[in-house]
């Protein structure tokens, strides 16, 4: 089928969906298929539910005239969504980046829509199924998308950046993440350039800190930037003031505390600042929105329990966000403070040496009430004040040997370590 035809179809639906438990009235399905589940045997199902279509690529899995038959339809759903874009004429700001996309991207959101209709990127839906998704959510009735794209190897933005064809883009940093399929930091550096890559070569707006020497570098000498940082000369002259534990900054002769800890989170609320005053969003709005975002899902969450002190940090970790969650924790005015550490994963074999690398930092910072999971972890080298558990249900029947008491307790790992069950323990 003809894609402009498919288009037509998809304007007669509600919305889009690739999972029946989550189907409303009307929508159009996509029968997506996985290593461990086929979407095309729950086409019947779908249209029961209430969907209007059914994309399918199993020929068995016709009904009637509801159900379409494609070649494949993950690569119908990424051209669906790459038409769908040219056909809105809105303007679209895309941001990858190493640590920090999902926060920046929520920022910007809360900033934007105190004074316009704008639709972002749902979650972290930010990769080749997630970006279509959020594409085909947006309509001509807005006044702006956001998309967050996710990457764990070379190409991968360059193929979400031209189905998404951003007006504006930025990267908030280059760091240690994924790099298994980047094949190291320069992989990554070259990586998430693709974003520069496309907005340099199609006359694009880059949103560019000159705070990071890496990212300057990258841009080079393209005219089109809008630039930030703590320099006089930039667009948007942002200072921090400090963190502990918020995150507290000066824009236009106004101080701005945020419901964000660690120094590494100014450059996120930077980035929000600057897209505010680039498209005249008033400064009072801007405070306003970045005082009363508060971060949740397990990123950088303050959490008071009994005397204590609980920074949940255990959405996800890599070698950089590592480094800053416990250089954060370090600065903090407390006394009683704890590392949890969890593995890192995608590093494939960096996992050795920046496993060793993060421990051997967080010793030499912090001589005692270190505490690490994981197997990466458990086979590092550490001082005998370090307690190394293996799994988490080691750790679990030991925990009620630890005494927490007015503490300050950090708790970073990677997503499949799922140290918020810490929480639980405590």
């Amino acid at each position: 089928m003809k894609i402009e035809v498919l288009y037509n179809i998809f304007k007669e639906c509600s919305t889009v969906s690739t999972d029946t438990r989550k189907l409303t009235k009307d929508c159009m399905y996509f029968a997506l298929r996985g290593d461990n589940f086929d979407g095309n045997k729950f086409a019947s199902q779908a249209l029961k539910a209430g969907a209007k279509y059914c994309i399918i690529d199993d020929a068995q899995a016709v009904v009637d005239k509801r159900t379409i038959l494609v070649n494949d339809v993950l690569t119908t759903l990424q051209n669906l969504a790459a038409y769908h874009r040219t056909a809105i004429a809105i303007p679209i700001i895309a941001l990858t980046g190493s640590n920090g996309k999902t926060t920046t991207k929520e920022l910007i959101h809360a900033v934007l829509s105190t004074t316009y209709k704008v639709k972002a990127t749902t979650g972290n839906l930010n990769n080749h199924i997630g970006v279509p998704l959020t594409l085909l959510k947006f309509d001509e009735s807005l006044d702006f998308g956001i998309v967050e794209m996710g990457a764990n190897h070379q190409k991968e933005i360059e193929f979400l950046t031209n189905i998404t064809q951003p007006d504006y883009g930025l990267i908030t940093n280059f760091g240690k993440a994924h790099l298994e399929g980047f094949g190291g930091i320069e992989g990554v550096i070259k990586g998430k350039s693709e974003l520069y890559d496309y907005l340099k070569e199609n006359n694009k707006t880059v949103f560019l800190n000159t705070n990071d020497p890496l990212q300057v570098k990258q841009v080079g000498n393209y005219t089109s930037c809008i630039t930030f940082g703590s320099k006089a000369e930039s667009d948007c002259v942002i200072k921090l003031n400090n963190a502990n534990p918020f995150v507290s900054l000066q824009y236009d002769g106004k101080t701005i505390t945020s419901q964000l800890i660690g120094s590494y989170n100014f450059n996120n609320i930077a980035i929000a600042v600057t897209v505010g005053k680039q498209f005249k969003v008033a400064t009072e709005h801007i405070k306003n929105a970045i005082e009363a975002y508060r971060p949740d899902n397990n990123r950088s969450e303050i959490i008071k329990k009994n005397s204590n002190t609980i920074i949940l940090d255990a959405y996800n970790a890599n070698p950089t966000s590592m480094i800053a969650a416990i250089e954060n924790l370090k600065q903090l005015e407390a006394v009683n403070k704890y590392l949890f550490l969890g593995d890192m994963f995608e590093l494939g074999d960096e996992a050795v040496k920046e496993h060793q690398a993060i421990l051997s930092y967080a010793e030499t910072n912090f001589d005692k009430n270190i505490i690490v999971i994981g197997e990466n972890f458990y086979n590092t080298k550490a001082s005998n004040s370090t307690l190394k558990f293996s799994k988490f249900d080691d750790l679990k029947a030991q925990f009620q040997s630890f005494q927490f008491n007015n503490a300050t307790i950090l708790i970073k790992g990677s997503r499949g370590m799922a140290l918020e069950r810490i929480l639980t323990l405590l």
